[in-house]
């Protein structure tokens, strides 16, 4: 569907509401999220209880009897008391695990909205017959203490009954930190244009109880004030996300699309902004994650200091916009900007980050340019498949 039919629809349905009792459309309203945050959780705690299953099933017969004897009653204990991430420790399970979340939205993107549908495009890539399911580091992604999936938020069926963006952006972050109260689940996003970004490092860092680093891939910064007009548009996510305090420190890579307020707001926010044309000079920090990061004091005197990224703070989310890439190995994206990273460039950097990863997201995948047999597709979800490597342990 178009654009314009798009905004026809929704147009039609704010009249429709306007003649409904404001008390009904908002009980109505309510419903539909509590509904929509329900099945998240249900799902989160259902791949918990498979976890433990599995393992369970994959350390023989002799332990299965011993489980069931030693650890049955406590096993009815933690159920009733929801503590399955308890039960996962004691059992020998995982400390943490990636468990994916879509959220299909696309209306905060300032040009086309097919990243709306990459999630499912996402999901069939990952477990495409073409590959196995083992990443570059070994890990197998079929095993539930590596890699779960708790499904999407439902954002266009929360969007049909009326509920504003303020309020969308919150069921979001409520669904991560329902992904994060169910330990050792960790959030791995599939977006989605790049506004989602705020929502989910904002709970992240509000679940985590103090802000977090990040690694943001891109080819644009995402940090105007508010593109359009629009303070949730996928130009503006990075904005929201330095403006409340949830982010310590932001690097961002592979830019080469970028204004002069994209430059003020980095100075404004201290962005640590690694630019294309200067990549080759910056390859060894950006490769080891050791960033030389500039500070001004009162005084005026310039320092340098080496941190590494994730020090000192609550641990680090990577946030990857697949338009980092250069369109050479990723075609299928809203805005085609030449001259950017290949993708070993991407997974080099990956591989070396040492921080502990909190959580990620992948996102401005755009199934309806990706004309090349599904080759982006296939690109997104081996970044989906490193980035599970990096989070589970």
């Amino acid at each position: 569907m178009s654009y314009i039919g798009r905004k026809g629809i929704h147009y039609f349905q704010k009249l429709n509401a306007a003649n409904v009792a404001s008390g009904l459309l908002e009980k109505g309203q309510n419903r539909v999220v509590d509904a929509s945050l329900t099945l998240i959780r249900e799902r989160a705690k259902l791949k918990v209880y498979i976890c433990i299953y599995i393992y369970i099933c994959s350390v023989g017969s002799l332990c299965n009897f011993i489980f069931v004897f030693v650890f049955g009653f406590k096993f009815v204990e933690f159920v009733k008391n929801e503590k399955q991430g308890e039960l996962v420790r004691a059992v020998g399970g995982a400390v943490a695990s990636a468990s994916l979340l879509g959220v299909p939205l696309g209306h905060n993107s300032s040009f086309l909205q097919g990243p709306a549908f990459a999630p499912p495009r996402i999901r069939e890539a990952i477990w495409c017959g073409s590959t196995n399911s083992a990443t570059e580091e070994g890990k197998e992604l079929n095993d539930p203490r590596i890699l779960t999936d708790v499904g999407d938020v439902p954002v266009q069926e929360i969007r049909d009954c009326g509920v504003d963006d303020d309020r969308l952006m919150n069921v979001i972050s409520e669904s991560v930190k329902l992904v994060m109260e169910e330990e050792p689940l960790r959030p791995l996003v599939l977006g989605g244009d790049h506004s989602i970004s705020f929502p989910v490092v904002r709970a992240v860092s509000e679940k985590l109880g103090g802000p977090i680093d990040i690694l943001h891939l891109d080819a644009h910064p995402d940090i105007y004030h508010a593109f359009e007009g629009n303070k949730y548009s996928h130009a503006s996510s990075f904005a929201r996300i330095m403006e409340g305090g949830y982010a310590r420190r932001l690097l961002q890579v592979g830019i080469r699309s970028i204004t002069s307020e994209g430059r003020e707001q980095g100075k404004r926010f201290g962005v640590e902004q690694y630019e294309m044309r200067t990549f080759s000079r910056d390859r060894h920090f950006l490769e080891n994650l050791v960033s030389l990061s500039l500070s001004l004091s009162l005084s005026l005197s310039l320092f340098k200091y080496i941190l590494k990224l994730g020090e000192g703070v609550k641990g680090v989310y990577i946030s990857i916009d697949v338009d980092c890439l250069d369109p050479a190995f990723a075609p299928g994206v809203s805005h085609i900007e030449p001259g950017g990273l290949s993708f070993r460039d991407v997974l080099n950097i990956l591989h070396n980050l040492q921080g502990d990863v909190v959580a990620a997201d992948v996102v401005e995948f755009n199934p309806q340019r990706d004309t090349v047999d599904g080759m982006t597709a296939m690109v997104a979800a081996k970044l989906v498949r490193e980035l599970t490597a990096k989070i589970s342990k």
